[in-house]
């Protein structure tokens, strides 16, 4: 099992890096990629192609900001779950650039978490349907979360 980290451009790394050590810490393995998918859609084409000819259960999280072609292209040719994570420096970008994010196209499955480490937690989430040791690891975070409050 693995969780795709698809990266619009290179200067998305430090905002993704936690949502990766969670996966890490997880146990799941991970792949940063990088294409923009308004830049060089062909090569977009190309890693998904690939990642869906790949037979292990695998979750794209996008990373993208401004307009979120990227997202939308992936969830539109992937047999994966993806989860859009846009990055944003202020309020005032984030309120600009979060409704490409959420307005998908129908038949465009994209999902939307703003908070990297969330992100990570719902492509957890999503892996550990099929795997019984993945889902008892998420329980005891949960619990262990719980025991703090």
């Amino acid at each position: 099992m693995q969780v795709i980290l698809f990266l619009a451009s290179t200067s998305d790394a430090g905002f993704i890096k936690p949502a990766e050590e969670l996966l890490k810490e997880f146990g799941i393995a991970t792949k940063v990629v990088t294409a923009s998918a308004h830049k060089v859609p062909e090569k977009v084409m190309e890693i998904v192609e690939t990642l869906n000819a790949e037979p292990q259960p695998t979750v794209i999280i996008t990373v993208v900001g401004m307009s979120n072609g990227l997202g939308g292209v992936v969830a539109g040719s992937s047999v994966h779950p993806v989860i859009n994570c846009p990055p944003y420096k202020d309020l005032t970008e984030y309120l600009t650039d979060i409704h490409s994010n959420l307005r998908m196209p129908s038949d465009v499955p994209a999902l939307t978490v703003l908070h990297p480490k969330n992100a990570a937690l719902a492509a957890i989430r999503i892996l550990a349907e099929g795997d019984e040791a993945l889902q008892k690891k998420v329980s005891e975070r949960i619990k262990k979360v719980k025991s703090g409050y």
